[in-house]
């Protein structure tokens, strides 16, 4: 998943962001709101953001982006613990909320939970014919025996798996594999998504020429 981490405090926003990583997410760190406009209109799978920052309110940020109809999955991670704030976190379009000092692991489950969710199904597991893709445990299987993606063929998968029946533009897909600010070469995604329908099979990605990619109807 590509997600965005707002934080302030240096020491937590490294350690989750390395966590992360390791975990096999794409993370963009920021720690003020400031920072956070320089990614505005970046694509993300999920947010993750702090009630309390050095210049303004990350809920008050949250809400203004659901009153603009951005329905991004976010957790609330935060310090304020009392029922009528995780009420008020919720109700301002949280998806979860999260009290610190709280373990990686719990955040990490977490996220996989939001994961299933927006993919449409309470099980990680999606059947695609003869295909089957496991979302946690970052498998894929044709036929029953395993299949080897490169990170970044298993990238492409995840971010259109986490858009079912969506079309998901090249310029989307190129954010959302490398992060902010990253370049690929101009062909890079053509040659991820032609690597992927020779492990999978070409009924897999589906191209919808001049808009983008979609993934095939799964079970």
């Amino acid at each position: 998943m590509r997600l965005l981490l707002i934080e302030d405090d240096d020491i937590l926003g490294e350690g989750l962001r390395d966590f992360l990583a390791v975990d096999g997410h794409r993370v963009d760190w920021c720690r003020t709101l400031q920072q956070v406009a320089a990614h505005q209109g970046e694509p993300y799978d999920a947010l993750l953001v702090d009630w309390q920052l050095p210049d303004g309110s990350g809920l008050d940020w949250l809400r203004g982006r659901r009153r603009r109809g951005d329905a991004t999955p976010a957790l609330m991670l935060t310090a304020r613990d009392l029922l009528d704030d995780r009420i008020r976190g919720l109700d301002s379009g949280a998806d979860d909320y999260l009290v610190k000092p709280f373990a990686p692991e719990e955040l990490a489950a977490r996220l996989r939970a939001v994961s299933r969710r927006i993919a449409g199904s309470a099980d990680t597991r999606r059947r695609f014919g003869e295909v089957e893709v496991d979302l946690v445990a970052r498998a894929v299987r044709v036929s029953g025996q395993r299949v080897e993606l490169t990170s970044r063929e298993w990238a492409i998968l995840e971010a259109l798996l986490l858009r079912p029946g969506r079309i998901v533009s090249k310029a989307d897909l190129e954010r959302l594999v490398l992060g902010f600010a990253a370049e690929w070469a101009s062909n890079a995604v053509e040659v991820h998504v032609a690597a992927l329908r020779r492990k999978l099979g070409r009924a897999m990605v589906e191209t919808v020429r001049g808009i983008g990619y979609r993934l095939a109807s799964g079970q």
